[in-house]
């Protein structure tokens, strides 16, 4: 989504880096690409002028001109006003004090409500409430059957007394409701409302009935983040039309140059609440304004990283590890191909390696990666015996022929497999040694992001080499290796993927491993 606005601020902070002073022609040249590279990103005028002028007046300020880096400090005057204007803080659901607390979500037809409604639900469930979702949507065809499907997926209950389709009170079906989800203990109604192509009079008079009654504690406006400049005049009308309390960005997956993110926040002065980045249930998070300022600044955002490891990796698996590798018991294929199907739950693979810092100088590259790779990964090793999963040593030339056959690889796929293999293993084993550092106390998940997104914001203020002309390298937590990747590595990747705890350099990656050159592949 913000691919095109981030290689402009890419290119412009490139022209600052190497200067020991910035003069008020600097700042002017620099805030005029900065100024372009956001209209070209669909940002509305009166949000660009209130940004620049913002970043202008602290550039000419003490905390640039006594610097020791000025470029640096640009940098770090643009993040902070981008996380400003995408809110600042994040904002969660106010509940209420009695059940149930009442969410309504309004918008044009085609943003996305009823998906967003299921997403919701199962969100919501996650959190440990008992979503209720109201099918309020009378008007358009199949709305509410779409609505009970998306339910159904979300293992969350549907309200719909009516059939829809033109036939029904949607303003009596919101308010039944209310008392319907007293008497089912469910302690959160989501409301789904219907839209129009356009806005009109009947669309905000059936919303503010709707709205009237029952008087919903969070109203969420949903918007598609590809419609650009019409989304702040969407969000105007609504806001003036309905009022909200609240923004729900969706579509964010698409190719668009996502200005209304950074537009609609500022215009109505609402909080982005929920973002929506993709097709699946799945594909929904809190919006968090600082991280995605470092996503457009090309920081990467690890503490998402992170909290998707987090949910997909099951606990019990972690500790059962954690006791491997303390005992020194050993990591075996096994454990490989048990961490390799947890990564491939989290998502895509070119996603989940351009949330780490400094990807966005591997772009290409990373689009290039293939996830059934993992798959044919996954295939070698379950066509080898227990035994040879246990003790890889025993796995001679005969057996790898055995094996390239049973998985329909190449013998070559096996070698490199293997090779792969014994690098995660020697990984391992340096993180075992590790544990028993005296000194060395545990540190969360959390806080090994924090440090890790730290570190990326200090490489993207300062590139370049350190003194002495020797290249930076990205360092790890204390008594890890550093420059490795994340936590247990990303098995299945190409031999030259650094393995550990510390942030990999991306420029160093070697993605050759993925052309194949085999016939009809």
């Amino acid at each position: 989504m913000f691919e095109t606005l981030s290689d402009r601020l890419d290119k412009v902070f490139a022209g600052l880096r190497g200067k020991g002073r910035l003069t008020d022609a600097d700042i002017d040249a620099t805030a005029r690409e900065i100024r372009i590279a956001l209209l070209e990103a669909d940002v509305a005028l009166p949000v660009v002028r209130a940004f620049i002028n913002s970043v202008k007046e602290r550039a000419r300020g003490a905390e640039v001109s006594q610097a020791l880096n000025p470029a640096q400090q640009v940098i770090k005057i643009v993040n902070e006003e981008l996380i400003g204007i995408l809110g600042g803080e994040t904002r969660r659901i106010r509940l209420a004090k009695q059940a149930p607390t009442v969410i309504m979500l309004a918008g044009l037809q085609g943003s996305g409500k009823t998906t967003l409604a299921g997403k919701l639900g199962r969100w919501l469930k996650g959190q440990g409430h008992t979503p209720l979702l109201v099918a309020a949507d009378l008007q358009r065809p199949n709305a509410v059957n779409q609505l009970s499907i998306v339910a159904g997926q979300a293992g969350v209950d549907v309200f719909a007394p009516e059939p829809g389709n033109g036939v029904g009170d949607p303003i009596r079906v919101a308010a039944d409701s209310i008392e319907h989800a007293r008497r089912t203990m469910h302690d959160v109604v989501v409301v789904d409302t219907a839209g129009r192509l356009g806005i009109d009079a009947e669309l905000m008079a059936q919303a503010a009935g709707i709205r009237d009654a029952v008087q919903p504690d969070e109203t969420l406006f949903v918007v598609d983040a590809m419609i650009g400049q019409d989304a702040v005049n969407t969000a105007t009308a609504f806001q003036e039309g309905v009022g909200f309390s609240g923004v729900v960005l969706t579509k964010l997956d698409g190719d668009a140059r996502g200005g209304a993110a950074l537009s609609v926040r500022y215009v109505t002065g609402q909080p982005i609440m929920f973002a929506s980045t993709g097709e699946k249930l799945t594909d929904f998070d809190v919006f968090h304004p600082e991280r995605m300022a470092s996503r457009i600044l090309g920081m990467g955002d690890v503490l998402t990283l992170i909290e998707q490891a987090e949910q997909t990796f099951d606990a019990e698996q972690a500790e059962r590890m954690a006791g491997k590798l303390a005992s020194r018991e050993g990591f075996t294929l096994e454990d490989f191909l048990e961490q390799m199907m947890a990564i491939r739950k989290m998502g895509p693979i070119a996603n989940l390696l351009g949330m780490l810092p400094g990807a966005g100088a591997m772009k290409e590259q990373i689009k290039n990666i293939d996830d059934r790779d993992l798959d044919r990964t996954a295939a070698i090793i379950r066509s080898m015996t227990p035994e040879e999963r246990v003790n890889s040593k025993i796995i001679n030339a005969s057996r790898r022929v055995r094996i390239a056959n049973g998985s329909g690889v190449s013998v070559t796929d096996v070698n490199q497999l293997l090779e792969r293999f014994a690098q995660a293993q020697k990984m391992m084993s340096q993180m075992a040694g590790s544990m028993g550092l005296p000194g060395m106390g545990p540190m969360s998940k959390k806080a090994r992001g924090r440090q890790m997104q730290a570190q990326s914001k200090k490489g993207k203020k300062g590139k370049g080499k350190a003194k002495g002309g020797a290249p930076r390298r990205p360092m790890g937590p204390p008594g890890l290796p550093p420059g490795g990747g994340l936590p247990g590595g990303l098995p299945g990747l190409p031999p030259g993927f650094p393995q550990g705890q510390g942030l990999p350099d991306l420029t160093k990656l070697n993605f050759d491993q993925f052309k194949d050159d085999r016939p009809g592949r």
